[in-house]
């Protein structure tokens, strides 16, 4: 089977999933021919990425999110204005996938949630089908546990969840546990895809409390929650440290971003203070690490992922970098919650060469409908005891 990737590039969890489930490829015999993966002007394909991709990179002019310097909020107008002002370089990017689909004419095409690729598939007929990987197609299935209010912030995440996936032979939601799959939707729960790397660690408990977040205006609530306990070292990596590591006092220790010595860290950690991306909290509750979850303001993305996370036993869905609440929670962490994790991480192996299995192998892949475009929502079978944020 040859299989050809999108990856969105924002962030790390797509392009982390993506190496994962090459991997997972790779492993059952099959070949990754490439990946065309999504850029911006400032921010080019990751360098961990480029690292440890064996198959021909291809970067792609896409959208990108936009955020405040100021209060890091995530500018939803400005993200918006700047994605339409850029529509004619969009399109050419389109053409560029679809001109690589048609030469290629690879068995299937796996989608991690750009949206480029769902838009190619609307507008050109293509020979592969397409499989659509991501966390966030879980808001499609009706028990997840959608923040309230926010009703545009809804709309318009829902349209760009089907947005992503339009014209997809099936949609795989990554999943913290194992739910019922939604037929109506072409919705698959899967497993997570994890770093090998992870799975390898085996983890202590140190007297330290991990601290990771992306954006560097973050760092005035980590100096803030620092002083109020200066009695709880915290190791902190963000996007703000140039150097390796550097000490800003006895309890206070920060490092510039490294994949390798998060992980590291992670392992050894007590627990871990984190914004709401997917993969990170997947990677502390396989490694029995509980999270207190703190999405970026104004991201209704993060924000369904801390309450899934709370409600799934990852830790603790929180407004801000409370430390004291933190360590009223530990004790009560659950840590069947991380071993249940584990025994669901194993099945996607399987789950994930099945599915794509199965879309290569379909004479007339049964796309989407642009009816799907439409947003609607689904009422609940039981009530989450989450609590909105």
């Amino acid at each position: 089977m040859r299989v050809l990737f999108i990856v969105q590039g924002e962030g790390r969890g797509h392009l982390t999933q993506a190496i994962s489930l090459a991997q997972i490829l790779q492993k059952a015999g099959h070949s990754v021919i490439g990946a065309w993966v999504s850029v911006t002007e400032n921010r080019p394909v990751a360098s961990f990425f480029s690292d440890q991709f064996t198959a021909p990179i291809h970067p792609l002019e896409g959208p990108g999110l936009v955020y405040c310097p100021r209060t890091n909020a995530l500018n939803v107008p400005t993200t918006l204005r700047r994605s339409m002002g850029s529509w004619k370089r969009y399109r050419h990017s389109m053409r560029q996938l679809r001109d690589a689909i048609r030469h290629e004419q690879p068995d299937v095409v796996v989608n991690f949630f750009e949206l480029l690729g769902g838009l190619t598939y609307a507008l050109y007929d293509l020979p592969s089908p397409m499989v659509c990987v991501a966390h966030q197609y879980l808001t499609l299935h009706p028990e997840f546990p959608l923040p309230k209010g926010r009703w545009l912030q809804r709309l318009t995440f829902k349209w760009l969840v089907r947005a992503t996936s339009f014209c997809a032979y099936e949609r795989l939601g990554l999943s913290f546990d194992q739910q019922a799959d939604v037929p109506q939707e072409k919705l698959r729960v899967v497993p997570p895809l994890l770093r090998q790397e992870v799975t390898e660690l085996n983890p202590v408990d140190e007297p330290f409390v991990l601290a990771y977040t992306t954006q560097p205006g973050l760092q005035s609530e980590v100096l803030e929650a620092h002083r109020d306990r200066p009695d709880v070292p915290i190791h902190y990596f963000h996007s703000g440290v140039k150097e390796q590591e550097q000490q800003f006092d006895d309890t206070l220790t920060y490092h510039r971003i490294d994949g390798k010595r998060y992980l590291e860290a992670m392992e050894r950690c007590r627990a871990v203070v984190s914004t709401a991306g997917f993969e990170s909290l997947c990677e502390a509750l396989y490694l029995g690490k509980p999270v207190l979850m703190i999405p970026q303001p104004n991201h209704y993305e993060q924000m369904g992922n801390a309450l899934d996370g709370q409600r799934a036993g990852v830790g603790l869905a929180s407004h801000s970098f409370d430390l004291n609440r933190l360590l009223r929670y530990l004790p009560t962490y659950n840590q069947q919650a991380s071993q249940q994790f584990r025994g669901w991480y194993e099945q996607g192996y399987f789950l994930f060469l099945s599915a794509l299995t199965r879309a290569a192998e379909s004479e007339h892949p049964a796309a989407l409908t642009s009816d799907e475009l439409v947003i609607s929502d689904y009422p609940y079978h039981h009530q989450h005891q989450s609590p909105a944020l």
